[in-house]
């Protein structure tokens, strides 16, 4: 068990029989006659589904391990994804709703970390950033602004919005939580 003003982002709480991840934590201070609280945003590990609640400071709720794996991603089906273990070589399979949007940042030997609570496998834990290539974008425009951007879609098919020196076949960094330009990847020649 673990008190409500002690829950961090990225622990998992068992709630009403669901396993939960804590998302967000915000902390409401207390004035005059209303008492403070904690507020906790959540994602079901099940079945992806949100919810937010209300927890008063001295609440107790209850702690979930969950054991973390490196692991690399192999291939998916219609219902799951499937992803090997670099030590043992076992192959684990977590299902689509568990992966949510990141489902198109994986390609074949992306590694990830997989969380699981006893063997079975609840949640992949992207980078914070992943490189993909421009698949394809328009010309810059030379007498524009340089924080005028312009759409590009990637090697995986999704379209963010790039810098106009951006052009197609460049490698680019991309955010995977709000999907985003982070910023061009310089190769460097040997």
């Amino acid at each position: 068990m673990i008190l409500a003003s002690e829950i961090k982002e990225g622990n998992a709480i068992q709630l009403d029989g669901k396993l939960y991840k804590v998302l967000e934590v915000v902390h409401h201070a207390g004035s005059g006659q209303m008492h403070g609280f904690i507020e906790l945003k959540m994602k079901d590990l099940l079945f992806g589904h949100f919810a937010d609640r209300r927890f008063k400071h001295m609440d107790k709720l209850e702690n979930v391990e969950l054991a973390k794996r490196q692991m690399e991603y192999i291939y998916s089906d219609s219902d799951s994804h499937y992803f090997m273990d670099t030590e043992s070589f076992n192959q684990i399979g977590v299902s689509r709703s568990a992966v949510g949007l990141s489902e198109k940042f994986l390609r074949e030997g992306t590694k990830v970390t997989v969380e699981l609570l006893g063997e079975e496998a609840v949640t992949v834990l992207f980078p914070k950033a992943i490189e993909l290539k421009v698949a394809s974008t328009g010309p810059g425009i030379h007498d524009g602004q340089d924080n005028t951007m312009k759409p590009a879609t990637l090697e995986n098919g999704t379209e963010i919005q790039v810098p106009q020196f951006i052009s197609t076949g460049d490698i680019v960094r991309v955010d995977t939580e709000k999907i985003k330009y982070i910023e061009r990847v310089i190769s460097k020649k040997i």
